[in-house]
């Protein structure tokens, strides 16, 4: 029988290793002119948002990429 909280768990556990992942690899750092030209398009205040919402986003986004690399993974070979 399946624990209820078993897919919150799953999930959990994805984005800990999201999260490991991210500090592991960097965020991808924009040149000076691209963070300024981003920091006038959204009004932000100074680099250290453009750069809180770069990490975010980033974060997400490996977030993403390993849950469904590993929801493929564990579906094509272990799943029975």
């Amino acid at each position: 029988m399946k624990h209820p909280l078993e897919s919150l768990v799953t999930l959990a556990g994805i984005l800990l290793m999201a999260f490991i992942s991210v500090l592991l690899l960097p965020a991808p750092s924009l040149g000076l002119q691209l963070a300024q030209s981003l920091m006038q398009r959204f009004h932000l205040l100074d680099l250290n948002q453009l750069y809180t919402l770069l990490y975010c986003l980033w974060f997400l986004l490996l977030g993403c990429i390993e849950f469904f690399v590993l929801r493929f993974i564990w579906r094509r070979w272990f799943a029975v």
